[in-house]
């Protein structure tokens, strides 16, 4: 049986490399210049994820799947976390961890594969070539924002190219909507002009910054296209999981899962709630969502799942904390409230990554850990002088 690869961290030390001619000619790569402040209160719920899930290579492993398998998302999330906590040496392993295994050894030249773990045989690898367009975006941001937090022009260079590599692969423009952020490069186009789509895929602080960035590309034009997608798909309040888009039709139930929304789809309100509470379209967007609201305020806690026959279980631990920004942002504060009693109530499972993910971004929030600013720029405790 054959164990992880060591990273070898080759291509990523080239790029280092390369920062050093780009600080030449006026670049700065100062990894001491942003040493946290002495007042600024460590991460603990951070640090506990990095001891349940992060092993020494930079892996992050999710304990409950059979495999031990590591996903492209769990490497993108963990990389902003670290960068949220000012933990330069995580970020670090995770970023190589990803290079070389994840990129065939250069994520200039590739995007990250989805899947990784043991297969059938004992050995471990990718599983799953595919890449996944949520984690790519969110790797892109994640190390862009590293470049100007951190000054690091070699971090930033290497988040615009993925970014230029998602609107190369995972960009289509399709007839009646423009160009759409697709789940994958292959395996979301049915034909005939059929398409399926994710809406928790299109965060919209992460695609807002990257139209800044780049007023020229066409991410302003699929900013543009999952704003409509995020409206046009929350059916009666609700987001699913899944959904269909056809020319001749718009957005409708995707066949496959019937417009159910669960474990996906909690990510929509999530990235809702997190918004910069001044940017254009918030409200309406919150509008548009407010089945979830309405669901809690009947029973108290998120449901498992909704479909068009109602809300179906209640949600986890992490649901309720995913749920945070977002019952802030409504305004509901007895409702905030009360998922934050259900967490201490009931803390979430060590070694339940997504819960603990979405707890990462649901409780780190709202215990003021970062911020998105108007333009989707990450704005970290730390940086601001606590």
């Amino acid at each position: 049986m054959s164990g992880p690869k060591i990273a070898r961290r080759s291509g990523v030390w080239l790029l280092l490399a390369a920062s050093v001619w780009l600080s030449a000619c006026g670049v700065a790569d100062q990894k001491s210049a942003t040493v946290a402040p002495r007042s600024c209160p460590a991460w603990s719920q951070w640090q506990a994820f990095k001891s349940n899930f992060l092993d020494s290579s930079g892996r992050v492993i999710d304990r409950q799947s059979a495999d031990g398998r590591t996903v492209s998302e769990g490497q993108a999330y963990a990389m902003l976390f670290a960068l949220i906590a000012n933990d330069r040496d995580a970020f670090d392993s995770l970023l190589n961890w990803t290079q070389d295994n994840l990129a065939q050894g250069d994520l200039t030249a590739h995007l990250p594969a989805w899947l990784w773990g043991q297969n059938d045989a004992g050995e471990w690898g990718v599983l799953d070539t595919n890449p996944a367009s949520d984690a790519d975006v969110w790797m892109a941001y994640a190390l862009i924002e590293a470049g100007h937090l951190w000054q690091s022009s070699a971090y930033h260079a290497l988040g615009e190219l993925i970014a230029s590599r998602v609107l190369r692969e995972e960009v289509e423009n399709i007839a009646g909507l423009g160009s759409t952020l697709l789940p994958a490069p292959q395996g979301f186009n049915g034909g005939n002009g059929h398409w399926r789509l994710n809406p928790s895929y299109v965060p919209l602080q992460v695609l807002h910054r990257l139209a800044a960035l780049k007023p020229e590309s066409d991410w302003s034009t699929v900013l543009s296209t999952a704003k409509q997608m995020l409206h046009d798909s929350a059916f009666d309040g609700f987001v699913p999981d899944w959904v269909a888009y056809q020319e001749d039709q718009g957005f409708y139930k995707d066949d496959q899962t019937a417009g159910v929304g669960s474990y996906d789809a909690i990510r929509v309100y999530l990235w809702a709630g997190m918004l910069h509470p001044q940017l254009n379209g918030k409200s309406q967007l919150l509008e548009i969502l407010d089945g979830m609201r309405r669901v809690i305020l009947d029973t108290g806690l998120p449901p498992e799942k909704v479909s068009s026959d109602g809300p179906i279980g209640t949600g986890s631990v992490g649901f309720s904390a995913a749920l945070l920004p977002y019952l802030a942002a409504t305004g509901d504060s007895a409702l905030e409230q009360l998922q934050l009693l259900r967490i201490k109530a009931r803390p979430i499972p060590e070694d339940a990554y997504y819960q603990q993910a979405l707890s990462l971004f649901g409780l780190g929030w709202q215990q003021g850990y970062f911020r998105f600013g108007l333009t989707g720029e990450l704005q970290p405790r730390w940086a601001q002088g606590c």
